[in-house]
């Protein structure tokens, strides 16, 4: 019997933990776990981040590293407007943006928790201009902005502490939240080895991301034929079944975007 009222007691201590640590996605309006406060996250992005940069060619004084550095901040200027415009703007004072192009042969770029962005040249001939690179730029702010890497994380807290175990470690971060911001970003040179947001929070950052490159002055349109080519970049090999993979195929993704055009395009201004 006292058993069962102490798991009783946990789970309910447990029920208004989460409670308490959910938050809302700006545009979506969806309910997601938010249980690493936003310091902790920035904290561990700038030196993950700063170890990345270490160990990789970052490229600087040149056309393109100034392209990334430009869109970039238009970028986070549209983000910091969109909060501030819908009585977020606290939430804007959280990030502390930086962009950088890497000398990669590989097609990505990812962001981390706080704005710490990163762009591989081999995007480039992609993304062929600034409206193409908002493309990219605007996925990966949105997952920052959408705090995913937040909820990917407070989702293996729940899953790998739980009760009691949950409540120590957001009172008193110990190593095994270190341990778990390792395993959803990688370490050091390896951080852009990130395990796969969900099709979800994927399909989110697209729709987040249109909305800011065209308040950035980037025709959200140019979405399409971004994707497009990326799906051509791929060749006609055999792809993985869609329910399969935690990106969405394509043509999905190409139609979802075609969807989120109407709302996006009521924040352009040409």
């Amino acid at each position: 019997m006292l058993t069962e009222k102490i798991s009783r007691r946990i789970t309910l201590l447990l029920l208004v933990v989460l409670a308490a640590a959910c938050s809302q996605v700006p545009i979506s309006g969806r309910q997601q776990l938010n249980l690493v406060s936003a310091d902790t996250l920035l904290a561990a992005s700038q030196q993950q981040y700063r170890q990345f940069l270490e160990a990789n060619t970052v490229i600087r004084q040149s056309t393109a590293s100034a392209q990334v550095s430009e869109v970039g901040q238009r970028m986070a200027a549209a983000v910091e407007k969109y909060l501030r415009d819908h009585g977020r703007g606290g939430e804007a004072q959280q990030y502390d943006w930086e962009f950088n192009l890497v000398e990669s042969e590989e097609v990505n770029a990812w962001a981390m928790p706080g704005g710490k962005v990163a762009v591989y040249s081999g995007i480039l001939p992609i993304t062929r201009d600034d409206t193409g690179l908002a493309v990219v730029m605007g996925h990966e702010i949105a997952h920052v902005v959408g705090r995913h890497g937040n909820e990917r994380m407070s989702q293996l807290l729940v899953a790998q502490m739980g009760g009691q175990a949950l409540a120590a470690v957001l009172a008193s971060k110990p190593q095994a939240s270190q341990d778990l911001w390792m395993r959803v970003y990688g370490a050091g040179a390896q951080v852009g080895i990130m395990l796969p947001y969900s099709r979800l929070q994927e399909s989110e950052a697209d729709r987040l991301g249109l909305v800011f490159m065209a308040i950035a002055g980037y025709d959200p349109r140019a979405a399409v034929d971004f994707w497009q080519r990326m799906a051509a970049q791929k060749g006609a090999g055999p792809r993985a079944p869609e329910f399969l993979s935690t990106h969405p195929a394509d043509q999905t993704r190409i139609r979802q975007i075609q969807n989120f055009l109407p709302e996006a395009l009521t924040f352009y201004r040409p």
